[in-house]
This record gives structure tokens, C-alpha cells and sequence, in this order.
């Protein structure tokens, strides 16, 4: 998640789970602020089947983990793998006579850390790819501030008017 603070939605979807890539899309697309959507696409030229155990019927309850904001980090399937914070460090566990979904770490897509944290698990082959919204934060835009701005002067000093200042203090005329 090298996009820092700069961006304020970042998400992951699958382009063969077309559902999810069209509310991802939609999201994106609504959220007011930068929007980052990374799309795990298939090529047949340059990289077919990268994504293959994602999207394989027979592997891919154990190795995504779908984000829902507010929901315990399940996967597995029976949902019965969760991740769990030791500390700060996550691991994975499963559900059972030791660990309980209360144990299972909630997602929450407004915490900038759990992104980071989410961000990592591509890299670890024990830890199932996270897709969905990692985060998204509404933040103030330039746009917004500055028309924010411009009504604030307009209720401290008027509306203005073009041709006064244009006239105002030391004015001549060129012949």
C-alpha cells in the first residue's frame, strides 16, 4: 500500500467474479477523492493462469479473503480460518475447540493500518489474497475546499463587483 495518505479509496477485485468487479468499479467511481482499483485480470499472452487459484472453484475458498466492511476476517470453505492479531502481528487461525470468530480480527475499511497489514498477505503464500475494499476514507477535496472558501469570503464581504476593483484607487486613462 505505497499509496500513503494520498489515496483515500484503495480496493482489489477479480475480473472473473464480474459482481464484484462491477460494485468495485462503482464504488471507485462514486467515492469523492483519489480512487486506486487494482483489477486481478487474466491475459492469455503474458500471464495465463497467475490468478488461477483465486478463481478455481476447488481453491478459491482457501485462498481469498473477501472484505466486508464490519465483518470478522473469515475464509476457508467452511468459514472456518479467520485471521487473528497477535499483537501486531497477524496470523492465521482456524476455527474450532481453541479459537472462536470472536477471536478473528473485524474488518474495518476507514483504519489505515488494517489496510497496510491486508496490503502484505499478497506476499505470504500462508495467508489467503485479501479482494475487496482494503480502504476508503472520506477526506475534503481541493474542489470542495476551495468552493468552501469562496463562499466564506462571499458572506464576509459580498458578492463583489468586477468593474469597481477594476476602478478602485489610483486609475489612468492612456490616450
Amino acid at each position: 500500500l505505497a499509496l500513503g495518505s494520498q489515496a483515500t479509496f484503495v480496493a482489489r477485485t477479480l475480473d472473473r467474479e464480474t459482481k464484484h468487479l462491477q460494485e468495485m468499479i462503482r464504488r471507485a467511481f462514486h467515492h469523492v477523492g483519489t480512487s486506486f482499483l487494482e483489477v486481478y485480470q487474466n491475459c492469455l499472452i503474458f500471464n495465463n493462469g497467475t490468478f488461477a487459484h483465486l478463481t478455481d472453484k476447488d481453491t478459491k475458498a482457501d485462498t481469498v479473503l473477501w472484505l466486508e466492511h464490519g465483518q470478522p476476517l473469515l475464509f476457508g470453505k467452511n468459514k472456518n480460518k479467520g485471521i487473528h492479531m497477535d499483537g501486531n502481528i497477524p496470523t492465521v487461525i482456524e476455527l474450532g475447540e481453541s479459537w472462536s470468530v470472536d477471536d478473528v480480527l473485524v474488518h474495518d475499511e476507514t483504519d489505515w493500518n488494517i489496510a497496510a497489514i491486508l496490503s502484505h498477505f499478497t506476499y505470504k503464500s500462508d495467508f489467503p489474497d485479501p479482494i475487496g475494499v482494503l480502504y476508503a476514507k472520506e477526506v475534503s477535496v481541493y474542489e470542495h475546499m476551495l468552493e468552501d472558501q469562496i463562499q466564506e469570503a462571499i458572506k464576509r464581504r459580498g458578492r463583489g463587483d468586477i468593474e469597481a476593483l477594476l476602478n478602485e484607487g489610483d486609475t489612468w486613462v492612456v490616450t
